[in-house]
Parts: structure tokens; sequence; C-alpha cells
């Protein structure tokens, strides 16, 4: 019998199946009787190709005449999906954008019968030869291969028509769960998909997000089809929620059984009996349970030195720098419990969890498994039953009166920190009775981007001097993940780039960057800089912005309108200490300071700045913190009050002062 979802076989396939979910897309104006692979294509419209400008959106740059997709469930095992698109090509950047097109698949799936052909304006054809499509590997990540098949266009212009096809066979999968994406990168005027379930699923349903639920009505073959007509492209917008809460998209659910029993809650009480055998406690739990937490008075203190064991004593198998081979880790015994993961001193980051609770039972303290989602991806919704939903396991541990969530599997966080995705979200504790817990955001002052600059200005308005940024909390291990990966030359010349991205003239000399791997220290920028022409002299005056870190830095929001909600990931906090050294025989001739921001307890920012008694030095400091009380999410109403917030914070931060040449200089 064909599975509808694959079941737990082993306690890290639930972690890593989440990971692995693909989202296939497809369309059509009207359902083709060709499926991907044939070796014919549908005939070329003449009005198509005559076509001058788009019919969905009329600045496109390139529009999808049709977006087909057939999904073929009927098979014993495998899934088989044939995707047909035509494109028409109207500009220049259009040409540019669709030039190129990289098919994606991972592991357990095969790419077959790619073809793709350009239709040129003068109704010539110039086909895609097999030779042209390359296979390569882009990325890597926990054993898992993501693959793509990628190929370019030939003799693409603006009036051709461009049109590829594949078939997609993914071996031991079914339509259940599966997503139908509607709403793409490029305008299509027709999207359709044709499903051919399973015989055994029964009938099924589509559920819609962000659009009206398509209507399917039955074909051939026992398929039946759905089309939505002129769907807008997807354009993305700064700091907006997840795509899967804007985008236009479906899910099939079949109307069986299991999909019935296939609850948050009956998904956490399976994770629950798969795992909670390794939280129990045996004789060299209890034994390194006593070791380690000798001599600690609080459940606080206990959890802080089983966190710090298990971080560092245990090989975390998921984090990249872990040293093991690919062949090694496949040939690597599975831990069946936790007193394993304690012998070997190995294992993903999952048994790490894991031997973090028992330890934490042995020590006396009651550790259960949670489910946590991840609303990077989505800003998820208990009500509605996504595969995949659910993104870690973690360790909840009820410590004065209250749940506190611990991760030390995962790189870079803490315990008192997750990783921001985790955080604010409702978790599932997995007890035979599941319980919903909502897991606490950290306070804005926790992830704070700390500036100082020892700076000296010189008459020609030229500034040099000493600065050390230093990142904390969520924005800190922002950085280590931005940096981990790569070389030392790589990170100082990102560093330079990034400053000369605002200040085009900087020099940047004798960097140094501190605690890029270290999951509890700071992550630390030190530089020199030199900026020449900083300040502008006019006669005997110099005009110049005393908040450094802010010069070149563009406005938050720039449109004076917006389609989407405004998601902030976290609530963050910034201070800035800036001095200054002004040049000889120059002081202030205007120094007035911008007035203090508020927006009660969700947002402050004050400036204060002055002189020093000598006349010789500037002193500017600077704090702001934004998503008091955990305010992150702002519907689109908000828009106009927040860009105007953002607006006065920006124009405050760009505040011009004047220094006056008073005597001559020598």
């Amino acid at each position: 019998m064909k599975s509808h979802t694959s079941f737990l076989r082993r306690k890290r396939v639930f972690l890593y199946s989440s990971l692995l979910l693909m989202t296939l897309v497809a369309s059509s104006w009207a359902p083709p009787n060709l499926f991907a692979g044939d070796e014919t294509w549908l005939p070329i419209n003449p009005a198509d190709l005559a076509l001058k400008a788009p019919i969905v959106e009329p600045d496109a740059d390139a529009e999808a005449i049709f977006w087909d997709i057939r999904i073929d469930d009927a098979g014993e095992n495998d899934l088989v999906l044939s995707h047909y698109v035509r494109i028409k090509i109207f500009t220049e950047l259009g040409r540019q954008k669709q030039s190129k097109i990289d098919i994606p698949f991972l592991s357990g799936t095969k790419i077959k019968d790619v073809a793709a052909r350009t239709i040129k304006s003068d109704g010539s054809i110039i086909e895609l030869t097999k030779q042209d499509i390359i296979e390569k590997t882009v990325v890597k990540a926990n054993g898992v291969k993501l693959r793509t098949k990628t190929f370019a266009f030939p003799g693409i212009e603006p009036g051709a028509i461009i049109e590829y096809k594949w078939k997609e066979v993914i071996s031991n999968a079914s339509a259940n769960y599966l997503r139908l994406q509607f709403q793409r990168d490029i305008p299509v005027q027709a999207v359709t998909y044709h499903v051919k379930p399973s015989s055994e699923s029964g009938t099924f349903n589509v559920r819609a997000f962000n659009m009206e639920t398509p209507t399917f009505q039955k074909e051939k073959n026992g398929f039946v089809f759905a089309t939505v007509l002129k769907v807008p492209a997807f354009h993305e917008e700064p700091l907006m929620p997840p795509e899967d809460n804007v985008r236009s998209w479906a899910m099939i659910r079949y109307n069986n059984l299991f999909s019935l029993l296939s609850s948050y809650t009956i998904q956490a009480s399976r994770m629950n009996v798969a795992l909670l055998p390794y939280l129990k406690v045996d004789a060299d739990i209890k034994r390194k349970a006593d070791e380690i937490t000798a001599g600690t008075k609080t459940a606080e203190e206990k959890l802080e030195r089983i966190f710090t064991f298990v971080r560092t004593n245990i090989k975390n198998t998921d984090r990249k720098d872990s040293g093991f081979t690919d062949e090694q880790l496949e040939k690597m015994k599975e831990n069946k419990k936790s007193a394993d993961t304690l012998k070997r001193g190995v294992g993903p980051g999952i048994d790490v969890n894991l031997l973090f609770g028992a330890l934490a039972n042995a020590s006396g303290i009651d550790a259960h498994i949670a489910l946590l989602p991840d609303r990077s991806m989505r800003i998820f919704d208990r009500n509605v039953v996504i595969p995949g939903a659910f993104r870690r396991i973690v360790i909840a541990v009820k410590v004065g009166g209250g749940w506190k969530f611990l991760d030390p599997g995962l790189l870079y966080s803490t315990p008192d920190m997750s990783r921001w995705q985790y955080e604010g979200v409702d978790a599932l504790i997995a007890d035979d009775r599941p319980e919903w817990v909502r897991t606490p955001f950290s306070a804005a002052e926790k992830s704070k981007e700390k500036r100082t600059a020892k700076l000296s200005l010189a008459e020609n308005g030229t500034l040099e001097g000493d600065v050390t940024i230093e990142y904390t909390g969520h924005l800190g291990t922002d950085r280590k993940l931005q940096n981990d990966d790569d070389s030392p030359v790589q990170r100082d010349e990102d560093l330079k780039e990034a400053v000369k991205s605002r200040l085009s003239s900087a020099e940047v000399s004798n960097i140094v960057i501190e605690n890029v791997t270290d999951p509890d220290k700071p992550f630390i920028y030190k530089y020199h800089v030199r900026v020449p022409d900083y300040a502008q002299r006019t006669g005997k005056r110099l005009f110049f912005q005393p908040g450094f870190f802010h010069k070149g830095i563009g406005a938050v929001f720039t449109t004076s309108s917006r389609r989407y909600a405004i998601y902030f990931r976290f609530p963050w906090s910034e201070e800035d200490h800036i001095t200054i050294d002004l040049p000889k025989g120059f002081d202030l001739d205007n120094a007035d300071r911008p007035n203090a921001i508020s927006a009660g307890t969700i947002s402050q920012h004050a400036i204060k700045m002055g002189i020093t008694d000598d006349h010789r030095t500037f002193v500017y400091n600077r704090t702001f913190f934004f998503g008091g009380g955990n305010a992150i999410y702002f519907p689109v109403e908000s828009y106009e009050q927040l860009k105007r917030l953002f607006d006065h914070v920006d124009k405050a931060d760009n505040h011009i002062i004047t220094l006056k040449q008073m005597t001559a200089t020598n």
C-alpha cells in the first residue's frame, strides 16, 4: 500500500523530513492533452507571438502565457509531476531575468525529459540540445544534496517566446499535503493544476492560502483540473511576513482516516512515544549528572552546567565545524539511548538535546520534549495542519512556575536565548496530553548593536580613527552565521565592502574580528577607518554628520504605500558612543541636537551631544530600541504611522552640525 506520508522510522526522520519538504509549482491557460517529455509542443498562437505588451501587469518585463503542471499520484510508489511553462519576453531586462533556468531537486527525486526552445519574433525556432543541460550541486546541508538542472535559452530576445518542460519523479511520495504554488515571480495569464489522486486516497480537498479556493473539474484519464486566471507576480517588500503568509498557494489534502488523524497533538504524542526513552535515567546518566551539578544550589545553575557540558563535550555532527566527512557520518553508529551519546561523545543535534534532557531529569528537573515551529518560514497557526510546520525538537523544563526552552544542539543558542525563529511561537509540549505553550521573546536589550568610535576630524574634512562594533543576542548570531563559513580573508573583505557601500571613499585597515564561532561571547568588529571628504568645507565652516555609523544608510521605508503587513524579526537595541577630536582652531557654530523620539513602550530614540570643556572634542551618544512589549508585527494599516516614526529616526540620525574656524591655524 502506498504511504501518504513518511512515518517515523528513526528519531531523526521527523526533524530532517521537515527540512526536505519541496514546493511544487505549475500552471496552464487550458488543460492541454500534453505531458512534459512528449516529443511535440503545443502550437504557438500567432496573437501571443505578436503581443507587444503584458496582459496581467502593464509594466512587466516578462509574462507567463501559461504555467501548467500535471500531478499523477496513481502509480504504485512514485509521484510524477509533469511541468510545462510558456513565457513571453517584452524587455531587455526580461530577457536577462529569464535567460537562465534552474530546476532544483533533492535526493529521492529524478528530473527527466527536460526540453526547452526559443520561438523568435519572426517565428524561427531554436531548440535546446541535451548537451546544454547541466546538473550541479548547489547546497549541501545535513547530508542532503540540493541539485539543479540548469540551462540557458539560445537566441532569447525581447519579443520572443520561450517554453520549457520537464518531468519530476519523486520516489515513495504522495500528493497528500502537496503544495500548489500559484503566485510566481512573474505574472501569469493562466495557472492550471491537473491532479490524478491515488486510487487508495478516496476524495481530496484543496485548502487555499491568501487566495480564493480554486474549483476543480473533471477531465480525461482520471484527472481533475483547476485554472486561475491573471495571477499577478509576487513582489517582495522590506520587512514583510514570511512568504507563506503572503503568497498565493494551496495544499492538497486526502480525505482519508490517516489525514483526519494527522493533527498536531497526535504528532506530538507519537513523537513523545518515540523519544521519551531517551529522556530516561540510567546509572551512567545519573552518575554524570551528579558530577556535573555538584555544588549547585538552584535549578537554573544545574541547567546552565548541563547545557555547557553537552555543548562542549559532545561532538555535534550537525555543526559545520564537526570535522567529520560525509563518509564518516554515513558509517557512524546511531545512538540508541542517551547513555550511548554520553559514552561515544558524538551525535547529531537532536541527540545532544535528548542527552541534555536525560541529564536534567537525573538532576531532579522535570524535562519534556517540545516541538517548535519556525516563524521565519511561516507565522504558525495551530489550527491549520501543515506538514513540516514543526522545525525543532527541544527540551522544555518548568522552572520558577514557568516553562523554559533549551536547545544546546542548535549552534549559537544559549541557556537564555534560542534563535529568533523559535521565540514568540506556539510550542507543543509532547506529553501524553500535549500542551500548547508560548515561547518567550528576548527583550530588546539582549540583542544589541553597540558601536564605539574614537575619531579625529582634519580641517580638510578627512575623518579618521578606530572603531569597535559589538553584536549580542540575535544580532550576534546573525553575524556569526554570516561569517563562520568564510575564511579570515573573506571576512575582512566583506567588512571593507560593507563600510564602503555607505562611505565610498572609506579606507579600512587593521581589521580584527573576534568570537566568530563562540556561542557565548559577542561578535566583535574592530578596525581603523579613514574617510576623505567626510566633512564639507565651505569658507571657514565645516559641515558634517556626527552620527558616523548612520551616514550613507537609506531610509527603512521608502514607498508611500504598502501591500503587506510589517514584520520585524525580533526586538533589538542600538547604542552609539562617538568622540571626534576637532581640527585645531575650529569650534561649534551650530550644534542643536534632534529632539527625542518616542513611540511609547514600543520604541525610544535619543541623541545627546556636546563639546568638552576644552572645546577640543565633540561627544555624540545615541540610544535606540524597537520592539518593546514584543511589538514586532504591524498590520498594513499601521504603515503610515510606522513609516513616519522611522523617517523621524532617519532624519535625526542624519543630523548635520557646523564647525566654524575661529582662529587661523598654523
